[in-house]
């Protein structure tokens, strides 16, 4: 979704229902109203819960391409991203949960895992559904022994979207401001020098971020001192937060601010806080970068299609970086089965089919997203997501999730951090606080 490191405030409430798994998750099991297609009488209707607003139409045509090709129903339910997660818990609370559903990060997904509520998938992806995945985002989906506490290894999920993150750039912004958009920095000084005098044209900063991108803006810019082996361990509670390369990588958020160039001075909190910074660059158009997931391209299409004047590029590599630089991200959308449901061999089928080489092409035409399966051409992708999509080379691969407690305290400390009521020190001791505490 992808994954350490797609995890956001809207979602927040799955991240902190893991510490609680076994209480919030009992209940009885209640089927679906369909038929079950196993006893070759009547039609087979499923239900797909969707978390993604990006990609309501994609899905909505290619269900109704599949109920002509198949005579199988699918019935797309939409709540909407900042609603899901409780919707999605309800269901479970109640046992009446949909067969197929969004997936989410590893870490929002561990109850659901636990509680039985996803089908394992890796005894089908070691034949003819394979090709349908990149090595990468087989490896990003792939839970190993000992990774999760109670979790058997398997692959819970399967994805038709890999995501990367990084920088969303408003061209017509940086122009005005005598900057060329198509030139990048070559570090974080140089970055920081084009959003002053961008700052300086607007009058009121040139970046901003979500609150609860923090942990994805950490794990990237960290990665400049830190192997994916030492990022693991911290997630682990192996190692410290408050170690020089995690230092370092959170010093680039306090430069922002002593440079002025934080929109507002401070950073969206709370439930929404992404879908707000997304209105501010796609919708109202006064911000001139933000720092989001590619996920956020299905998102312009979704709600601003006329705005395309932006481009994506990675997160600047550090000034004086000792590692090469990688990206935070993982897989993106992608679908989760319910093996408790009547339609269990129908939906899998069903998902099967949406990761097909024809069914990815769709999504990457509609949604502008980058795709899983490999078998899609290069140049098939769109051109705001090409910076995305250069990027999935330089995925972190971090088997441990990014613990719910050291997630809370550093989406909290970040915040007092661009306010100026903490200094990085304090915000990394609160975040190994945290996660000493939670084990």
């Amino acid at each position: 979704m992808p994954i350490p490191g797609v995890a956001m405030t809207r979602r927040r409430l799955l991240g902190l229902a893991a510490a609680s798994a076994g209480a919030a998750f009992s209940g009885p099991v209640l089927t679906g109203c369909s038929k079950d297609s196993s006893s070759g009488g009547g039609s087979t209707s499923l239900t797909f819960m969707n978390q993604s607003r990006g990609q309501v139409k994609a899905l909505e045509k290619l269900v109704e391409t599949y109920q002509k090709q198949t005579g199988v129903k699918v019935v797309i339910d939409s709540p909407g991203p900042s609603n899901f997660p409780a919707k999605l818990q309800a269901k479970s609370q109640s046992g009446d949960m949909p067969d197929i559903y969004s997936t989410l990060t590893l870490s929002e997904m561990i109850p659901y895992y636990k509680a039985g509520w996803a089908l394992n998938l890796e005894p089908q992806l070691t034949g003819a559904w394979k090709p349908n995945f990149s090595p990468t985002a087989l490896k990003l989906t792939t839970v190993k022994d000992g990774t999760v506490d109670g979790l058997g290894a398997g692959i819970y999920s399967a994805h038709w979207e890999i995501q990367t993150s990084g920088l969303l750039i408003n061209t017509k912004s940086f122009e005005s401001a005598g900057v060329d958009p198509k030139a990048p920095p070559a570090a974080t000084d140089a970055w920081i020098e084009q959003l002053k005098a961008i700052s300086q044209k607007s009058g009121n900063g040139a970046f901003l971020m979500a609150s609860s991108l923090s942990p994805q803006f950490l794990l990237t810019h960290a990665s400049n001192w830190l192997t994916d082996q030492e990022i693991n361990a911290t997630l682990a509670g192996t190692a410290s937060w408050k170690s020089d390369g995690w230092r370092k990588g959170l010093q680039l958020l306090a430069e922002l601010t002593a440079a002025g160039v934080i929109v507002n001075k401070a950073l969206p909190g709370g439930n929404g806080d992404n879908p707000t910074v997304e209105k501010f660059f796609f919708n109202v158009q006064d911000t001139a970068t933000i720092f989001d997931g590619s996920v956020a391209i299905g998102v312009a299409r979704a709600t601003a299609p006329d705005f395309t004047e932006y481009t994506s590029q990675g997160l600047p590599k550090a000034t004086n970086g000792t590692q090469k630089a990688r990206v935070s991200g993982g897989v993106g959308k992608g679908a989760c089965i319910n093996p408790k449901g009547k339609n269990v061999d129908a939906a899998l089928k069903f998902v099967q089919w949406l990761t097909e080489p024809e069914q990815a092409k769709v999504f990457v035409d509609m949604v502008g997203l980058i795709p899983a399966n490999p078998q899609v051409k290069e140049s098939d992708v769109p051109a705001q997501v090409a910076g995305f999509a250069s990027l999935v080379d330089t995925l972190q691969i971090v088997p441990t999730p990014f613990g719910a407690d050291a997630r809370t305290a550093l989406i909290s400390g970040v915040q007092g951090l661009v306010l100026k009521e903490k200094n990085v020190d304090q915000v990394l001791e609160e975040m190994d606080t945290a996660q000493k505490r939670a084990k």
